[in-house]
């Protein structure tokens, strides 16, 4: 397998953000971390090896990217509306310097890149989605919480004005931007969730989702898997070959 790793001083972050290239041709797409994640942990965690028949064969092509997730939403020493601006600053990071690598790394500027993710990479995937469908062609999302107003993130419905922008199922019902809809209803969206242990929220925040993607008329394959499909790794990689092999082959 062909792989690099690239890094750099990011101006808008003010640190040093490293990204891992996997493959050497295909369908790209930018992978976020699960919680305080880093980008060595989609290989680390083995799904690269789990995958790596899509990405031998140049089907797909992994960016794996570093998160902040530690300074922003899991950072409860400062109050919501920082943590969101800071969310802020990781979100030009990706969409003005990783996003702009990815195309060159690709020889196409005007290519549009797929979003994947577990956990809370998931809610990332999901999220720069939504927020940047003329960057981003769709997601694979497996087992996330789309909304911040959670105990997970130290926020209740009080902080909801400060993260609202962040939050996909806050968001999302009040969004009539034909500009945003139309490109969602273009694009590939799959939301995959297990139905055994330690996927309660996933499974509410993915219903919350599915439900608002068919109130808009907005394509999106949402796929429950069994009771027996745990928040965890292995299930993850059976998942990620399944909604991969629909989608290529």
């Amino acid at each position: 397998m062909h792989i690099e790793q690239h890094s750099w001083h990011s101006p808008r972050l003010d640190r040093d953000m490293a990204v891992n290239v996997y493959g050497h041709w295909g369908q790209p797409y930018i992978v976020f971390p699960c919680s305080r994640g880093r980008y060595f942990d989609y290989e680390g965690m083995g799904m690269v090896a789990a995958i790596a028949p899509f990405i031998d064969s140049g089907r797909i092509k992994l960016f794996c990217v570093d998160s902040i997730d530690a300074h922003s939403w899991y950072d409860f020493g400062v109050p919501p509306a920082e943590r969101n601006s800071r969310h802020e600053q990781y979100d030009q990071y990706i969409t003005e310097e990783v996003v702009p690598f990815i195309r060159s790394h690709c020889n196409d500027d005007r290519m549009r890149i797929m979003t994947n993710g577990c956990s809370m990479g998931a809610y990332h995937a999901v999220n720069f989605f939504l927020r940047h469908p003329d960057l981003f062609a769709g997601t694979i999302a497996l087992s996330g919480l789309y909304r911040l107003d959670r105990q997970e993130f130290g926020n209740n419905a009080d902080d909801l004005a400060d993260i609202y922008f962040n939050s996909p199922v806050s968001y999302l019902p009040g969004l009539s931007d034909p500009w945003y809809l139309n490109r969602y209803r273009e694009s590939t969206i799959i939301i995959g969730v297990g139905q055994g242990a330690w996927e309660e929220a996933a499974i509410e925040d993915t219903r919350a989702m599915d439900a608002i993607f068919r109130d808009k008329g907005i394509g999106a394959w949402v796929d429950y898997w069994g009771t027996d499909v745990n928040h965890d790794w292995p299930w993850w990689y059976k998942q990620m070959n399944y909604f991969l092999g629909r989608l290529y082959g």
